[in-house]
């Protein structure tokens, strides 16, 4: 055993001595290996989705609590944060490529995603989803009257399954969640089916002049990360920050400054 032993300090000083690191001890490469470039973490999102991520007014900074959370989890990992905006359809396959580390977009760990991604521990377990109309609207007060309307959703997202499992409807996906409140207040669609909290935050901001919530929301399947399956190194290390963001109290902070009433 002792000559094992020393069999391998030989070959590990001999590796280091030409400057070869990788397998004697060094986390240089280790870490390196966490993401796509050494030293970046790229999270790519759907930037129009506040309170979780959205370009700052007369800004072109991102912000928003998938954003802060985001910014704190790669300093905790010794990383640089690259924030990248792309459609919701194009995140999956940004993971599955390379192009991205992360997917921080408010989104569920469903059965079909679970196909193609890795998920960390739920980060936000409220929310859930809920139907929003016209101010006006009197037929439509909660999510079974949508049958046999006009209903948008955001492409990609579980509401557009939701959509169609509701008879009749004549589901149309959009490319954001601004899309399908500028359709409603125009009247080309009845209803609308999307994420509760990015609703409740909507009015908040005046949309209420305008929009109501009707009816009921539903559970909340709880919020993840979403990471290339291969890469369950990243993984596990964003649900070990994540823990200790819970633990210091750094997520309790985060969260109120986007979601105390």
């Amino acid at each position: 055993m002792f000559g094992m032993k020393k069999l391998g300090l030989i070959l590990c000083t001999a590796v280091l001595g030409v400057g070869l690191l990788a397998g004697c001890g060094s986390d240089t490469k280790k870490e390196a290996q966490l993401t796509q470039t050494a030293g970046v973490l790229k999270v790519g999102s759907e930037t129009t989705f506040p309170p979780f991520e959205f370009a700052e007014e007369n800004s072109n900074k991102y912000i928003g609590f998938d954003v802060d959370l985001s910014e704190e989890i790669a300093k905790r990992l010794g990383l640089k944060l690259e924030f990248v905006s792309m459609g919701f359809d194009a995140l999956i396959p940004a993971t599955q490529s390379g192009n991205i580390d992360m997917i921080a977009a408010g989104i569920n760990a469903t059965p079909e995603r679970e196909q193609a991604l890795s998920f960390s521990d739920p980060y936000f377990n409220e929310g859930g989803f809920i139907t929003i109309v016209r101010k006006d609207n009197t037929n439509i007060t909660k999510m079974d009257d949508l049958a046999n309307k006009r209903v948008g959703v955001q492409i990609g997202t579980v509401p557009v399954e939701m959509a169609k499992a509701i008879p009749g409807t004549d589901v149309k996906e959009l490319d954001s969640n601004s899309n399908i409140f500028m359709e409603l207040k125009a009247g080309t669609i009845d209803g609308a089916i999307l994420d509760q909290a990015v609703a409740m935050y909507y009015l908040k901001q005046g949309a209420d002049k305008d929009l109501k919530l009707v009816g009921e929301g539903t559970k909340a399947p709880g919020t993840v990360f979403g990471f290339n399956k291969s890469n369950t190194a990243l993984r596990d290390k964003v649900n070990g920050v994540l823990k200790e963001m819970r633990e210091d109290g750094t997520y309790q902070k985060i969260y109120d400054k986007w979601f105390a009433k």
